[in-house]
């Protein structure tokens, strides 16, 4: 298991909020399918559409492969979680994208992506982001949150955040006082949902 993966995993598992008994859960940018078959373990009851832009190689969970350029293909409010890791900041638009993922999630949004706020914090981000990902031939577009930019998008549509963790404990010792500074982990519910 991957450790990094499995870090975020478990921050994610203690911020899952309790859900419906038969939950519908979209996974924006499901890659692998990892975070798919931890999320279908914890909660077998739900119903997980994993989504991506092109299908890898190996994966553990089959994805909807969905058209960048396009609409998300499900209808208004039609997920009760909708989920995202490591995604938005690979979205050629992520504003754009965001609003898609609040347009299709009925209760709760869960993203855990970067921020940064200097020129030396979005390197290193750069940096991390082809080391981690060029193996998978998904490019970098270096299009992070930049001083918690995307918070105000959430906010106008009525999303509230109840869970937020910041800085995410990612990576350990050197690798991790430079960048776990860069993660987070926030967890948004719709107003009167």
């Amino acid at each position: 298991m991957n450790p990094y993966r499995a870090r975020i995993w478990d921050s994610i598992k203690s911020t899952l909020p309790i859900l419906n008994e038969n939950p519908k859960l979209l996974d924006f940018g499901s890659g692998d399918g990892w975070f798919a078959s931890m999320m279908a373990k914890e909660l077998p009851t739900a119903s997980i559409t994993p989504l991506d832009i092109k299908r890898r190689d190996a994966v553990l969970v089959e994805p909807y492969i969905h058209d960048p350029g396009k609409p998300l293909p499900f209808a208004d409010r039609e997920f009760d979680l909708v989920y995202a890791v490591d995604v938005l900041h690979h979205c050629e638009v992520p504003a754009d994208k965001l609003r898609e993922l609040i347009r299709v999630a009925d209760q709760y949004i869960l993203l855990k992506d970067h921020n940064y706020g200097t020129f030396a914090g979005k390197a290193a981000l750069a940096v991390l982001d082809e080391l981690g990902n060029k193996k998978f031939g998904i490019p970098s577009l270096y299009k992070y949150q930049q001083n918690w930019n995307w918070e105000p998008i959430l906010r106008e549509a009525g999303w509230m955040r109840v869970n937020f963790i910041y800085p995410l404990q990612c990576h350990v010792g050197p690798l991790g006082w430079v960048t776990n500074k860069l993660q987070y982990l926030s967890l948004y519910k719709r107003q009167g949902a």
